[in-house]
């Protein structure tokens, strides 16, 4: 692989620090909460790799930008982190995001360890410097159609806004949901809320999927649906996952339990990711999701490949083929998947999860994949 010249200010002294660019979303409109469990994540794993010595001796350092959920900001901070010198780039939680770092940095020759966005199109063509730890869209959201096929569900409706994401997922759905006898309605989530239920009553919907930002309009169209007793029978689902998080159980409380959403954590996780749970959970002061986790995987992965193969840009990108590191959800490697134009990490756990009615602080598995 030909590497693009090191810029200005890349060369570091034999002990200084080795960078890695961090892209997180802690501002609106981003989803504030996702960001800073990633970061912490993130932020944890580098103090136990300096802990342990660092990278041969040198402190891993992580140079953190703000996205903001703006594509644009996101790629503007790789151009910076590129000029800054780092090592690679890390992180990002909105696929959309994603997808505009990712395009920079196969641009400029920085490899990108995506940390957590799904959308299938990561990049345009096929490239060796992106990698990603999360799964698939195609992969998870067809885990969550059939579960609810097996629920029973097969009228469903997606109140849903334009995105790229929001797009894919419902084509995803859609394409595997009709030949099992599914059907997928769309409709517009800025409807006001009591003309979305009418729309569900009209078609009898017997599903409900919000794809769609939160808290809004997430949380004013279930607090309607769950206020309609025509609608009392209707499942309501977020398979992007916004009821992972505290701030749904907030916002919502006993309205906002029992509804399914998709994460990536393993039934039972092993003595790594048990230690590693409990320090993230004392670092947040609540429970971790699987963002932490993710997090936390993602510089554990790279400070492996920087031991192992060194901090020069295109040795990292040429090392994914050869990762082989124990994660806190399970052995982790990159293959290339059909479809896929990144290193992708076939398969991440995935969970069919909700929040329990009785108890909307503990979750409940459904279905794993």
């Amino acid at each position: 692989m030909n590497s693009p010249p090191s810029p200005p200010g890349a060369e570091h002294t034999d002990r200084s620090s080795v960078r890695l660019g961090a892209l997180v979303p802690l501002t609106r409109p981003g989803w504030v909460e996702a960001g800073r469990h990633l970061l912490a994540g993130l932020d944890q794993a580098v103090r136990e790799v300096n802990d342990a010595g660092g990278i041969d001796g040198r402190p891993l350092e992580l140079v953190v930008r703000d996205t903001a959920a703006d594509p644009e900001r996101a790629a503007a901070a790789v151009d910076e982190l590129a000029h800054l010198g780092v090592a690679a780039v890390v992180g990002e939680y909105h696929s959309v995001v994603a997808r505009a770092a990712a395009a920079r940095a196969d641009a400029l020759g920085v490899p990108f360890l995506c940390s957590s966005a799904v959308l299938d199109a990561l990049t345009e063509e096929p490239t060796e410097w992106v990698a990603r730890l999360a799964p698939a869209q195609s992969y998870g959201w067809r885990i969550y159609a059939d579960f609810l096929l097996r629920a029973g569900r097969r009228r469903i409706a997606v109140a849903t806004q334009p995105s790229v994401y929001w797009a894919s997922g419902t084509r995803i759905l859609r394409d595997h949901l009709a030949p099992r006898g599914g059907t997928v309605l769309e409709l517009d989530a800025t409807l006001p809320p009591e003309a979305l239920c009418d729309a569900l009553v009209d078609h009898g919907a017997t599903a409900l999927l919000l794809l769609v930002g939160h808290p809004e309009p997430a949380v004013p169209i279930v607090r309607a649906v769950r206020g309609d007793r025509r609608l009392a029978e209707i499942l309501v689902g977020a398979p992007a996952g916004q009821p992972e998080f505290a701030e749904w159980a907030a916002a919502l409380g006993e309205e906002g339990a029992g509804i399914p959403f998709l994460r990536y954590l393993p039934e039972r996780l092993g003595p790594l990711g048990e230690r590693v749970g409990k320090e993230l959970r004392e670092r947040l002061g609540e429970a971790p999701s699987f963002v932490a986790f993710e997090g936390w995987d993602t510089v554990t992965v790279l400070a492996a490949v920087l031991r192992s193969h060194g901090t020069d840009r295109a040795a990292v990108a040429e090392s994914w083929p050869r990762v082989a590191v124990e994660g806190t959800r399970g052995p982790i490697r990159f293959s290339r998947t059909p479809g896929i134009g990144v290193r992708q990490w076939t398969w991440t756990p995935v969970q069919v999860v909700d929040r329990d009615p009785a108890e909307p602080d503990r979750f409940r598995i459904l279905q794993a994949g």
